[in-house]
């Protein structure tokens, strides 16, 4: 999953993004609201984090430009202010949660997954499609009771296509949400990984599970749950 953050606090946004790199998402960064706008509506993101009281252009106001811009991606917000008409103006302006600061990175993490998750209608953390089940919240994948063992990647890739079953979705948007912005455009890494998953989750090609549509992309098909073996 790829995130904006956008904190004009330089220890604060090092620290942040040292841990939300390592739960896992890829991450670009600005330091004022006019970087953030412009990052915003030129690079496809999961979600975006947002201090209100940012230099040259204010939080609100970003997030205000960011939805006239018709970028309809979660928004959560972070605010020094503890009371409640900032978060309530912040809410109005587009935003899609809070947090108040100080807070627990964790806690960030958490309320980032749900508001992924809630975008792509999913409210529950356990995302399956037929014997095939991701933990969004442990990370752990399953093949009907065994436990699957994936790389970070071929972990991310799966996650993004579980989140966006029926979808079909093309290489370079996976490489863009996946991988960071100086990633091998031309690579067929993603080949690779689909293969990869393909192996490890439908061993028997019996499945059906990741289709590939020739010219177009990838799609993870949403099959019927049944009781697994």
């Amino acid at each position: 999953m790829r995130l904006l953050l956008v904190e004009d606090d330089a220890a604060l946004q090092a620290n942040l993004k040292q841990h939300l790199q390592e739960a896992g998402f890829n991450l670009d960064t600005a330091s004022d609201g006019e970087e953030g706008l412009f990052l915003a509506a030129e690079y496809p993101y999961d979600a975006a984090i947002i201090d209100i009281g940012l230099p040259k252009l204010s939080g609100i106001a970003l997030i205000e430009q960011m939805r006239a811009k018709g970028l309809d991606y979660p928004v959560l917000i972070l605010t020094a202010r503890d009371g409640w008409q900032d978060k309530v103006e912040g809410l109005d302006a587009g935003a899609d949660d809070y947090l108040t600061k100080p807070f627990h990175p964790m806690e960030l993490t958490a309320r980032i997954k749900a508001l992924i998750r809630r975008s792509a209608g999913k409210a529950s953390p356990l995302l399956q499609s037929g014997p095939v089940t991701l933990n969004t919240s442990s990370g752990e994948v399953r093949l009907g009771k065994h436990s699957v063992s994936l790389s970070a990647s071929e972990y991310k890739l799966l996650e993004y296509l579980m989140l966006h079953q029926g979808e079909v979705t093309s290489k370079s948007l996976l490489i863009e949400h996946i991988y960071d912005q100086d990633f091998d455009l031309d690579s067929n890494v993603i080949e690779v990984f689909i293969r990869r998953l393909r192996k490890k989750l439908d061993p028997e090609g019996t499945l059906g599970l990741i289709e590939t549509l020739r010219g177009q992309g990838y799609r993870l098909n949403a099959l019927p749950v049944r009781d697994n073996p």
